[in-house]
């Protein structure tokens, strides 16, 4: 029968293959060409991703209303104050650490479309409440759970975007994600810029900001009804009749929009049999490697973005620049972040993974040395911007890259947790940064932020695998 496929394992012995037929309906996918309804598929999941940024980068520019509200301030005597600024930093990642480490996995046994749903709906409502907070305990409380769900929200859209787009558009289709998230960062800079110091219908301006985002959230949700689950998923749990019919659906739009008959297929590779998603599999002796080397790369990343983006109206402060000009100059700067991932778009197929991260950090330290001892308004923007064009490409990269080297059955499992450890690095960069500008100034925390960038290049460029324009069932194997 088509549905029960023999195999064989590199060493030549038959092997017993998983979600029987997978392997069709994987090179079904990736032999479709790139037209209107495949990037309508991207486009809807990259909507969700907007807000996942929007939520992250509004730190920086609502940290100054919420000082002045009286609610957190901006330093604390102990390194762990739960009332400081810091501890608002740390809310928001450990909120996502708790998410992709906890909830990452329930996207591999109950699917990517429904979790991914379940999860928007509820960084939605948490938003909306946090926004009523009065102090900052409650405030950091509402926090972290608005960052649980944002975690389970960026895992599995990596991991549902990875199953669904042809291998030989997989880059680009990562750098449109990317786009649409790095779109929310001029959005929330703009918005808090016009709203913070004002009061709207006797309100902070900072609880608006919040309030837009989880409205908009709202709208992504409800457009977001018109995608498919995952056929890769459906296959691997068994489900054949399932991915059959959302395969025919799309090839019959795709057929249609390319005006030509759809090329023949080649089957795909299959992979192993397994019985249920396990977490030790991560650390067999096939996936150690590649586990160990993504949970470097992302919480050294974890500490160089989000570094300095939640740093860098500081930064200017302390170097000398007037806190409104400042906050201008962190709108400048912002404005240019949606350009990284959308150069990236004409070389994300063309280049292998690595090769771009190494060039996009190196942007980062460059921008970031170059930084130093500048308060002047134009060498500022352009320094920043270097680092802004760098800071949005190695994301997109690092997340293309991880969801490559593993397989379906627990691609969610293996890159929450390299996530989460990136998000703790996140949260931790806030009282690290704090501790780097407390004892050796912008110089000092620079430092901090361009050697962790290093590090995060390095492990990948001297230990990663290539993966550029192979299948998912190739690169996991």
């Amino acid at each position: 029968m088509r549905d029960q496929v023999l195999c064989y394992a590199t060493d030549s012995t038959p092997c017993q293959r998983e979600g029987a037929g997978s392997g069709a309906i994987a090179a079904r996918l990736d032999r479709l060409p790139a037209t209107r309804s495949v990037w309508a598929l991207v486009l809807l999941l990259a909507l969700g991703s907007f807000f996942e940024f929007y939520e992250i980068f509004s730190t920086a520019y609502v940290m100054p209303g919420l000082i002045q509200a009286g609610i957190l301030t901006s330093t604390t005597e102990g390194f762990f104050g739960m009332t400081g600024a810091a501890s608002y930093i740390a809310a928001t990642f450990v909120g996502m650490f708790l998410g992709v480490l906890l909830f990452g996995q329930v996207a591999d046994r109950f699917g990517r479309r429904s979790v991914f749903t379940c999860a928007l709906l509820g960084y939605s409502l948490a938003t909306a409440i946090m926004a009523l907070q009065t102090d900052a305990h409650a405030l950091n409380f509402w926090r972290l759970l608005a960052g649980l769900c944002l975690g389970v929200e960026v895992v599995t859209i990596d991991t549902y975007l990875s199953e669904l787009v042809p291998a030989r558009i997989r880059g680009r289709a990562f750098a449109i994600l990317r786009l649409c998230s790095f779109l929310a960062v001029p959005v929330v800079a703009l918005v808090a810029y016009c709203l913070v110091p004002t009061r709207v219908l006797g309100q902070d301006g900072w609880r608006w900001v919040f309030w837009i985002g989880a409205c908009g959230a709202l709208w992504v949700w409800y457009l977001r009804r018109r995608l498919p689950e995952s056929p890769r998923w459906l296959a691997s749990r068994g489900r054949l009749d399932e991915a059959e019919a959302i395969i025919q659906a799309l090839e019959a739009k795709v057929a249609r929009e390319a005006g030509a008959p759809l090329s023949s297929v080649e089957q795909g590779a299959e992979v192993p049999r397994r019985e249920s998603v396990r977490f030790t599999e991560i650390w067999s002796a096939r996936y150690r490697g590649r586990t160990l080397m993504l949970l470097v790369c992302q919480a050294a990343m974890g500490i160089a973005l989000f570094g300095f983006s939640n740093w860098m109206p500081t930064f200017l402060v302390e170097q000398g620049v007037q806190l409104a000009r400042s906050l201008e100059y962190g709108l400048a700067i912002s404005c240019v972040t949606p350009f990284g991932p959308l150069l990236a778009f004409f070389f994300a197929d063309r280049v292998e993974r690595k090769w771009q991260l190494l060039a996009a950090g190196s942007l980062v330290i460059i921008g970031g040395l170059a930084f130093l001892g500048l308060s002047s308004m134009l060498p500022l923007i352009l320094a920043g911007s270097l680092i802004s064009l760098g800071a949005t490409v190695v994301p997109m990269v690092v997340h293309t890259y991880q969801t490559e080297l593993y397989p379906t059955r627990n691609r969610a499992l293996a890159t929450g947790f390299v996530i989460a450890v990136g998000r703790l690095g996140g949260a931790l960069s806030g009282f690290l940064i704090a501790a780097a500008l407390k004892h050796g100034g912008v110089p000092g925390a620079l430092g901090l932020i361009c050697g962790a960038m290093l590090v995060a290049m390095l492990v990948i460029a001297l230990f990663g695998p290539r993966t550029r324009g192979r299948s998912l069932e190739q690169t996991s194997l």
